[in-house]
């Protein structure tokens, strides 16, 4: 945020200016005149007489930053101390190898699963106000990236920062659920949601999924899932002898365990074959899963006037050399 802490100050700048034009029209007014000076037409007029015309322009600017200080330029950064719980959300996000699969687009550009889901959720992150939210990765296993928190530009750093496979190749789905329930157990909250997004189907893991949602379902955490990306003969891009190449292998789905894991939990089953699918999906949890949060906010300023001080000064110090030395005017 910019604001001018006192800007009546800016009230000085029309005598200032004013001035200005009056020394240019006395100037005008105070030209001599003779009967001719065509003699004098052939002769260039050298760099310091044309310098000298800006003299007084160089005296207004001067004040004119000083006034600009006076009225004392500030930038502030907004800060917000939230009053109540709010909801508590745990964002697990699969990171195993299939969300290297490129069949999503952005901007005409081919982009991996991951690197769609990165975008969208950085997006549905900057949108909330008051939550807590942590972040869960799972693969082969499940581990917690980031405790709930409110601290949404660390989340956004967090997500920005997450590599496909750094939780293994495969799908743990029952353990990054049970992952999820305990960092929702370290504060609690009115209202806890899981958003859990995926690719595959559970084939890893020490938990079982259908164990992970009884107890998500007795602790009343509502689940939302994603299934993300198609099934079938996708694309992928390999490293080979002769370099990159784009190989198409085949992708599952357990559509099924997905929304068992919803309903059981009150929550909803989301598919999302594509960008504006998977957008338009975020924006709907974003709506359902509002609360009332007392918010309160204010501003802390930061003081800019010493740089245009300083350079009004200085200005002002050129005008008075040069004003007395090489541009003096003798009247």
């Amino acid at each position: 945020m910019f604001r001018f802490a006192t800007p009546w100050f800016f009230l000085l700048l029309i005598p200032a200016w004013g001035a200005l034009i009056y020394t240019l029209k006395k100037d005008e007014i105070n030209t001599i005149k003779v009967s001719s000076l065509e003699f004098l037409s052939t002769v260039p007029t050298s760099l310091g007489a044309r310098i000298s015309r800006f003299m007084p322009l160089l005296k207004v600017l001067a004040v004119s930053c000083m006034i600009l200080a006076l009225a004392r330029p500030q930038s502030g950064d907004e800060k917000i101390n939230v009053m109540t719980e709010g909801v508590n959300i745990i964002l697990a996000l699969d990171l195993s190898g299939s969300m290297r699969a490129l069949d999503f687009k952005r901007d005409n550009e081919i982009i991996t699963r991951l690197e769609a889901v990165k975008g969208v959720v950085a997006d549905f992150i900057m949108e909330r106000q008051g939550d807590r939210i942590g972040l869960v990765v799972f693969g082969s296993n499940a581990f917690t990236q980031l405790p709930l928190t409110r601290d949404y530009n660390t989340i956004a750093f967090m997500l920005d920062r997450l590599k496909i496979g750094a939780a293994g190749p495969r799908t743990a789905i029952g353990d990054a659920i049970g992952i999820s329930l305990k960092r929702l157990e370290d504060v609690k909250s009115a209202s806890n949601v899981i958003i859990l997004l995926t690719d595959g189907k559970s084939n890893a893991g020490q938990l079982a999924w259908q164990d992970a949602v009884e107890i998500a379902a007795q602790r009343k955490v509502k689940i939302y899932t994603i299934g993300v990306g198609t099934t079938g003969e996708v694309p992928f891009l390999v490293d080979g002898v002769f370099g990159q190449r784009y190989v198409y292998q085949h992708v599952d789905m357990d559509w099924d365990a997905l929304k068992t894991i919803a309903q059981k939990t009150s929550g909803s089953f989301f598919q999302a074959t594509d960008l504006a699918s998977l957008e338009k999906i975020y924006k709907m949890i974003d709506g359902l899963e509002r609360t009332k949060v007392e918010v309160e906010k204010w501003v802390e300023y930061k003081e800019l006037y010493s740089t245009l001080l300083v350079a009004g000064l200085m200005m002002f110090l050129a005008y008075l050399a040069l004003s007395h030395t090489r541009f003096m005017r003798i009247p």
